[in-house]
């Protein structure tokens, strides 16, 4: 049995881990979409690394556009066999992929209009015809539930803590009588997280693929998220009467942002200013989350009691169309836009930086990962001048950061999701969606603790699984 790393190597999106057996069956973990990788972006969504037809089986740990946006170009290029993941990780795909498909062709579609000399024409990745192919694909499997996939390979899901639906992978592979037990962590939460439960525990492995996202760092608590809204809302639009653009990620960040804003109005704290979720997905994100309150940590279930829409507030509005999100960048009042995407690479957000980052009255409010070469990743780094459509803009608008909003656990989250397992039986762990420093640090972190054998897989690299 042969394990090899085709994405989220020593970087922290395109997830896809490929276990091939000695029988030529292949089980792929996760089909994510590189983001923020700059110029060679669209070649690494391009080229696999493995031949799509050849593929017997998908397992989708959960809905980020990182691990399952190229789902539909999978199937695109000859993938024709079941795709198995949690009932509202289907849910939340559906629409993702279906968002995904529509911003491609949206970019691809502006960019064009705005080509300079030289420059080649942009194609998107997919279409919607190939996003419905690609769910109609989709078996559902609850969490904690054995499922026999084909004899000799069996799958179990628990709940990871990440978003909605979200889970860790834990396959059974039996080759001449002999089982192997193989746990990918997909993305691990937070313990102790705004809105869901904690990730679970779960049984003894041999091979643990292990996201690394936060391996070097501690988040700080929670509590004081209300207090830096509120300080950065009052000082930019009531001081300054600029607007605060937030890239946020429709499924999560999002609604965490909403709850926290919700927070604020029934402390009687919230800034009386005009609030706009600018992006159909996350809409439907959130009427998702609304019709799944099981998934809520008792937190959340408390404040139910007192509230009963824990995402809605004085102000807030839902932009839909693209009239009315481009009617944004016109209204010179201050106001508080929170679109996606959260890396800031693509989607309405792109627009409402690009229209506001030159104007030293506003603020560009990070609140989550940002791949360093992405447009969020260079705002955070301190770019001057970064470009935007193939034209650079002079960043005069403020620049802000919470580092503690994360749907990743820190190094105490991840070796607290490892808990459960004695070291001394792991024969390897596989550090995957991480930056290779940031991994680095981990592992030796993970070695005192006694996990002897640790890899940080480089892109396309294969191991054999004894």
């Amino acid at each position: 049995m042969k394990i090899s790393f085709h994405g989220a190597a020593r970087t922290v999106t395109g997830s896809k881990h490929l276990i091939t057996l000695n029988n030529e069956t292949q089980i792929l973990l996760d089909c994510g979409l590189f983001q923020g990788m700059g110029s060679v972006t669209n070649k690494l969504n391009s080229y696999f690394g493995f031949d799509a037809k050849k593929v017997t089986y998908l397992i989708l740990s959960h809905a980020h556009i990182d691990h399952c946006g190229l789902l539909p170009r999978l199937v695109g290029e000859g993938f024709e066999r079941k795709i198995f993941c949690t009932s509202a990780t289907m849910d939340l795909a559906r629409i993702l992929m279906m968002d995904s498909a529509k911003i491609q062709m949206q970019d691809a579609e502006f960019s064009n209009r705005h080509l300079k000399p030289g420059q080649e024409r942009e194609e998107p990745l997919y279409t919607d015809e190939d996003v419905v192919k690609t769910v109609g694909n989709m078996k559902i499997v609850e969490y904690e539930e054995d499922f026999e996939i084909e004899p000799g390979i069996n799958l179990k899901f628990t709940d990871a803590g990440h978003i909605l639906g979200s889970a860790a992978v834990h396959l059974t592979i039996t080759e001449n009588n002999k089982p192997t037990h193989i746990t990918f962590s997909g993305d691990v939460g937070r313990y102790g997280d705004l809105l869901l439960k904690s990730p679970q525990q779960f049984d003894q492995a041999d091979y643990i693929l292990l996201e690394s996202t936060y391996g070097d760092s501690l988040h700080k608590d929670l509590d004081p998220i209300e207090d830096m809204l509120l300080q950065i809302i009052e000082n930019t639009c009531n001081v300054k009467k600029g607007k605060v653009i937030i890239p946020a990620f429709s499924v999560g960040r999002t609604q965490e942002l909403l709850y926290a804003l919700n927070g604020l109005e029934l402390k009687g704290k919230l800034p009386d200013v005009l609030y706009y979720v600018d992006s159909p997905l996350s809409s439907k994100a959130t009427e998702i989350l609304r019709n799944h309150p099981e998934v809520y940590n008792n937190g959340v279930k408390e404040t139910l009691k007192i509230d009963h829409d824990i995402f809605g507030f004085k102000g807030l509005r839902f932009v839909e169309t693209v009239e009315e999100s481009k009617a944004l960048n016109n209204d010179p009042r201050p106001c508080v836009i929170i679109s996606a995407s959260g890396m800031a690479e693509a989607g309405r957000v792109k627009h409402h930086i690009r229209n506001n980052i030159s104007n030293y009255k506003n603020t560009i409010l990070m609140v989550g990962y940002c791949e360093p070469t992405s447009l969020g990743g260079r705002l955070i780094a301190g770019q001057k001048v970064v470009d935007i459509f193939h034209d650079d803009y002079e960043v005069k608008a403020e620049v802000r950061s919470i580092k503690s909003m994360s749907a990743h656990g820190d190094y105490d989250d991840l070796l607290q999701f490892l808990s459960g397992q004695d070291p001394q039986k792991v024969k390897q762990l596989f550090l995957v969606h991480g930056e290779y420093e940031v991994q680095q640090k981990f592992a030796e972190r993970l070695k005192n603790h006694g996990f002897k054998n640790v890899a940080i897989p480089e892109y396309h690299q294969e191991f054999t699984l004894t």
